[in-house]
Parts: structure tokens; C-alpha cells; sequence
């Protein structure tokens, strides 16, 4: 499946495979795909316009490198928005400038195996990098979810969405703000069906900055459990040291 991702500068996957993308201001210049998550593409899943840069694994010493935010072991770090996504045993974590995300492993797509997906995937950034104008967190989720689920479960990789289920629509607390989430379960004409969850809150760190969190999980015996998502979603916390300046938005 294809999570929807944020098809900004950091992490996007695409359903059925994930579209991991290098995190903005990195010092790496290749594009990498990561396969087991859905994803986000203004031309094909996953994949944003413009250069993409190499993500960076998780807790690694690096992110000491100019530019880079402080990074946690066991966290993937967005520093535009002050946030840290925890990387479940198993996952990838990738730490940006803007955005952050965490995967499973790659697969071959289903719609075109030269091509890398991911079965789970949790990508972040602020929501006015992915042209979310909204200044709630409900109608931000909101405006996001059907964007998610077309751009990780729909295109070439995973054929046209052939309808969708509202699992969700509710208010949450994260990282000790308000949010809301809305949860779809998507049918695909190709390859597996997913669950994708939109989440909006403001940022821990920086007065009126809103932060989307896309989610997106294949549904397979191969993919994450459901439960994984509440997990990840109930992990969500301040990055340390702050962060939240917005730079590179």
C-alpha cells in the first residue's frame, strides 16, 4: 500500500511501498526509496518534485551535522515542526530539517516492480509545506486525508481507490496539544488495500504552526497491525532541545 506521506522534503512513501525522501538541508544529494509504506507523489507515489536528498537513519550521532536537528535514539526528528516520531523495532526512522518519517521494509510495488514500496509508514512536516492553509487542527486533518489516501493508494502503483471507509474523525491530545485525526480504510483496484490516517496539531514548539502527521498501512497478513498506528500516534512527542523555528518552510 502506499502511505501518504508528506511530499515535501523528508520521508513519503506510497502505498504498498514507501517513497523515503532525503531530509532537506542534508548533506547527501541521492534519492532513496524505502519499501513497506504508503506514499505521497505529485507525479507518481511518494515522490515529490524537485531534487530529493538521502534520508538519514535514526539516533545516529549525525545529527550533529550543520543544519541537521538533534536527533534521539529510537526517535526520527522534525525539526521545522519540534516534533520526534517514534521508530517502532524493525522500522527505519529518518530525521529532517522539515519533515520526518519512519518505515517498514522494502517490497517490490504492486503496480510496477522496478519499484520499491513499504507496508507502514508515518511521515511529518509543517502542514504550510504541504499547502495546508487550514488554522485548525480539524479542518487541517481534515483537508489532508483524501490528499493522503490518493497520493499513497492511488497512481500507477496501486490503481484507482474504488471507495473508502471513515474509521475515524476524532480530537486527540499530542504531544500535550490538541489535534484531530481522521482514519480511512481505502479499497485499490491493484495490490493491497490500506489504512491512511491524516493528524493535525500545533506545533510543542512554535506558536500557531500547525503540523500534519500522514499514516498509511498496507492491510495484509505481511503488514503492521492496526494498533501500530494508535502506538506511533501515542508517541508523538517534543523534539529535545526544541527545534520548531520553521526553517527550510
Amino acid at each position: 500500500m502506499a502511505v501518504g506521506a508528506i511530499a515535501v522534503v523528508v520521508a513519503m512513501a506510497i502505498a504498498g511501498g514507501f517513497y523515503l525522501l532525503g531530509r532537506d538541508g542534508g548533506t547527501d544529494s541521492t534519492a532513496q526509496r524505502a519499501g513497506d509504506a504508503p506514499s505521497t507523489a505529485p507525479s507518481r507515489p511518494g515522490q515529490p518534485d524537485g531534487p530529493q536528498e538521502e534520508p538519514r537513519g535514526p539516533g545516529g550521532g549525525e545529527g550533529d551535522a550543520p543544519g541537521m536537528p538533534q536527533t534521539e535514539d529510537g526517535y526520527a526528528t522534525d525539526a521545522a515542526s519540534g516534533i520526534s516520531i517514534p521508530v517502532p523495532d524493525g522500522w527505519t526512522g529518518e530525521s529532517g530539517v522539515v519533515g520526518a518519517g519512519v518505515t517498514t521494509g522494502k517490497y517490490a510495488c504492486p503496480g510496477d516492480a522496478s519499484q520499491s514500496c513499504v507496508r507502514g509508514g508515518v511521515f511529518s512536516a509543517p502542514a504550510s509545506a504541504m499547502k495546508i492553509e487550514a488554522t485548525t487542527p480539524k479542518a487541517a486533518a481534515e483537508k489532508d486525508i483524501a490528499a493522503n489516501a490518493e497520493e499513497s493508494y492511488g497512481g500507477e502503483i496501486y490503481g484507482k481507490i474504488s471507495s473508502h471507509e471513515e474509521l475515524k474523525s476524532e480530537e486527540v491530545t499530542v504531544a500535550g496539544q490538541k489535534g484531530y485525526l481522521v482514519r480511512w480504510k481505502v479499497v485499490t483496484s491493484r495490490g493491497d488495500d490500506g489504512y491512511v490516517q491524516s493528524l493535525a496539531f500545533t506545533s510543542p514548539a512554535t506558536s500557531g504552526l500547525m503540523v500534519v502527521v500522514r499514516s498509511g498501512f498496507d492491510i495484509n497478513d505481511k503488514a503492521p497491525k492496526l494498533s501500530v498506528m494508535d502506538e506511533i500516534t501515542e508517541g508523538i512527542k517534543a523534539a529535545a532541545g526544541g527545534s520548531g523555528s520553521g526553517q527550510g518552510v
